[in-house]
């Protein structure tokens, strides 16, 4: 039984907390524990606030919130349940207006889990990260010539690319960076990694689709003068690390995945469908 939970806010969708507090009151009459999650002036989580023990976290905001909480809580396995304060989600599926009865249903056991994939890139100093979405790599500044770079798949060379930058996703990022640039969409439980290029210079350059037990190495060219290139890569569209010609990145599937609580029976393809219409 889920006994305690914390509850993250996206204090600019929810601005009174007055959703929040409504979750809050909803649990401690089923006599559930929760804790309110601490930030900084500029509105982070405090990890070394975060609770040992958690049952579930409740992310009240948009698909963007829940992403973030997915990063933070990475590694310690508890379920994330969103509740959507936006418009139309793929990942937040409790809207404000079922409130109390999903809420009430999750309290009495009957959900579901689902398991999505994370990506985990590795710098040459051995440092770390994840990303629930997207790995991207792109230009850093406001320099607007296009970057260099070499693809490798298991030691093997891919191809070598002439772009604005490359977008490494996951099937649940299938839907953000990589659908804009032209990726395909992918149901958000696959196990694979897609490879997209953004605004590369050449016709026959199409986005790959990839086994997620495969190694992506990502190396950094020099310019077309023979110049150092700097990009950044980028983690979700949060954390943001330098990397210059020569550098390499390696990505590969993480070991840890992200466990997101489902409560209705709203499909991927109805919400899908739904995007499509409203588009």
């Amino acid at each position: 039984m889920l006994k305690k939970f914390w509850i993250v806010t996206n204090d600019g969708k929810d601005t009174n907390h007055a959703v929040t507090e409504k979750v809050k009151e909803l649990l401690e009459i089923a006599g559930r524990s929760c804790i309110l999650c601490e930030k900084d002036a500029e509105k982070n989580i405090i990890r070394e606030r975060i609770p040992d023990m958690i049952d579930c976290a409740i992310v009240i905001g948009g698909d963007g919130s829940l992403i973030e909480v997915a990063r933070t809580l990475w590694k310690r396995d508890v379920p994330i349940l969103g509740i959507n304060m936006g418009t139309l989600g793929y990942l937040t599926e409790v809207e404000v207006s079922n409130l109390a009865e999903d809420i009430t249903q999750m309290l009495k056991g009957d959900y579901l889990y689902e398991e999505r994939m994370m990506l985990e890139g590795m710098f040459p100093n051995g440092k770390k990260d994840v990303a629930l979405n997207d790995i991207v790599v792109s230009r850093k500044g406001d320099d607007l010539r296009i970057i260099y770079f070499k693809l490798f798949v298991n030691g093997e060379l891919l191809n070598s690319y002439e772009a604005d930058g490359i977008i490494i996703s996951t099937p649940t990022g299938s839907t953000a960076y990589n659908m804009s640039a032209g990726g395909p969409i992918v149901e958000p439980t696959a196990s694979l990694t897609v490879i997209t290029p953004i605004c590369s210079h050449a016709l026959n350059t199409r986005s790959i689709v990839l086994s997620s037990d495969d190694e992506i190495v990502i190396e950094i060219g020099e310019g077309r003068r023979g110049n150092i290139e700097k990009v950044l890569v980028t983690f979700d569209g949060a954390t943001s690390v330098p990397l210059e010609t020569g550098d390499r990145l390696t990505i590969c599937k993480a070991k840890e995945s992200t466990k997101i609580m489902k409560i209705n029976k709203i499909s991927f393809l109805e919400i899908l469908r739904r995007k499509m219409k409203g588009n």
